[in-house]
């Protein structure tokens, strides 16, 4: 082996290496699994919307106030049993008071969890200092998104409930209407509740408000109080990883694609390479293994009757 035959050889042996790890297909490599969504909650205890007026209306004041708002995907909880509002005709609004005020809001990779629960609790607006808006003695709502089922919704109102220190019954089957004459009207929605494929939501109750004390303008108040509510959205599964596809071998043609196969080729031949036997050639022409002999035979006899016929020839020419 000469020098440059040697070097040739010894770059192709390096180069083998590199060959090998190329050849490694690209799906060999793990999948990553897919990671889920995270789920969320809410809950909050009391939420209001109203629009205080003061002094035939010359004076505008929202009244927007939350108590014990929580979000997650954090876990979140709050356990206020309070809220004041300050500055409305001089003085703070109590707006709530409680004796159990408190809300939850979980996330986990599998199921999404809201909570509130208010108990023994008392709702003033501006303008009724001694008489309360709505009393209760016990509310919850509850919103489970679970992983894989069907989102609940749940809200239980217990207890007695009064509006402008007026007991109600109130319905499921529709809004609850309290008038007071001189004070002003309310209208309450009961377990209100809401479910989709992926989401729930359940609020305890919902007051629409229109009041005006004995329709002296000094105080008007018109909006929405909501009592106990609780949302949740259901994390995403997360997806399988995809289990690589193996590669797909070649098909072998078909006997009817019109082209010989190896099959053919044996048949034809005997063998896939080299000359065919002897006995296949004499097959393909009509002989035999028996042919040979015969043909020696036939020979031999030619030449004896040729001897014959010589020495025939000889006699008769020298008795002559």
């Amino acid at each position: 082996m000469n020098s440059n035959t040697f070097r040739l050889a010894a770059v192709a042996v390096a180069a083998a290496p590199v060959a090998l790890l190329a050849a490694v297909p690209a799906h060999a490599a793990p999948a990553t699994p897919a990671t889920g969504g995270e789920g969320r909650a809410s809950a909050v205890v009391l939420r209001t919307g109203l629009d205080v007026s003061l002094l035939n209306k010359s004076i505008q004041v929202p009244l927007k106030v939350t108590l014990n708002e929580v979000q997650a995907p954090a876990s979140a909880e709050k356990t206020a049993l309070t809220v004041n509002l300050d500055g409305v005709q001089g003085r703070p609004v109590n707006v709530l008071r409680a004796d159990v005020a408190t809300s939850n809001a979980t996330v986990d990779e599998h199921k999404a969890e809201g909570y509130t629960n208010l108990a023994k609790a008392r709702i003033h607006v501006p303008g009724l200092a001694a008489l309360p808006l709505i009393e209760v003695e016990k509310v919850t709502s509850k919103a489970l998104c679970e992983a894989g089922k069907q989102p609940v919704a749940e809200s239980n109102v217990l207890g007695h409930v009064a509006v402008l220190g007026k007991k109600v019954t109130l319905s499921a089957g529709g809004p609850t209407q309290v008038s007071v004459p001189g004070v002003g009207e309310v209208s309450l929605d009961l377990s209100k509740t809401v479910t989709t494929e992926r989401t729930a939501a359940a609020t305890a109750l919902q007051l629409k408000v229109a009041v005006n004390p004995l329709k002296l303008n000094v105080a008007e108040v018109n909006g929405e109080v909501t009592l106990a509510e609780a949302t949740c959205e259901t994390p995403k599964t997360p997806e399988e990883p995809k289990t690589p596809e193996e590669p797909k071998t070649p098909e072998e043609p078909s006997s009817t694609d019109g082209g010989s196969t190896g099959d053919d080729v044996k048949t034809q031949t005997g063998s896939d390479t080299g000359p065919a036997p002897a006995e296949a050639n004499l097959a393909e022409t009509g002989g035999s293994s028996t042919t040979p002999y015969i043909a020696g035979g036939a020979a031999l006899l030619l030449a004896v009757g040729a001897g014959a016929t010589v020495l025939a020839r000889r006699r008769s020419s020298g008795q002559s």
